[in-house]
């Protein structure tokens, strides 16, 4: 019974003490393949976006592959705004990821992508995204 309490009260305090955890978006491409999708995590102070994950259809040296990509890189939330370029490695022939994006409140959020491989002809084109946090 003390092992049962004094766990409830470990527990207890481990939950309220936990840093909050950053919030998944999942959303839709609007003018790419049926079907393609984008996600990422927004921190809990909403002024990072990391995992950017996109998961669809390219060309690639004229032939469409589907791709499930993204960098690691982390890009700044500014004023409910997301802007830039995130290059995967940073030196070298490179995956070039490309992020534009408007928070319009807690629960929406609209933008473009592009991704390419600099040098090659493989590219996305720009992608028009819209995205809302998984509940």
């Amino acid at each position: 019974m003390i092992k049962s309490i004094l766990f409830s009260g470990l527990l207890a305090v481990a939950i309220a003490t936990a840093p909050p955890k950053s919030t998944r978006w999942t959303g839709t491409i609007g003018n790419g393949m049926k079907g393609d999708k984008i996600s990422f995590l927004v921190s809990p102070d909403g002024k990072l976006l990391s995992d950017l994950t996109f998961d669809g259809y390219w060309r690639c040296s004229g032939r469409l592959e589907r791709r499930v990509t993204g960098p690691r890189d982390v890009f700044p939330i500014v004023k409910g705004k997301v802007s830039g370029v995130a290059l995967d490695p940073p030196t070298g022939s490179n995956w070039r990821f490309e992020l534009r994006g408007n928070f319009t409140g807690k629960f929406a959020a609209t933008g473009t992508f592009r991704m390419n491989i600099t040098g090659l002809s493989c590219d996305s084109n720009q992608l028009q995204w819209a995205a809302a946090p998984v509940r």
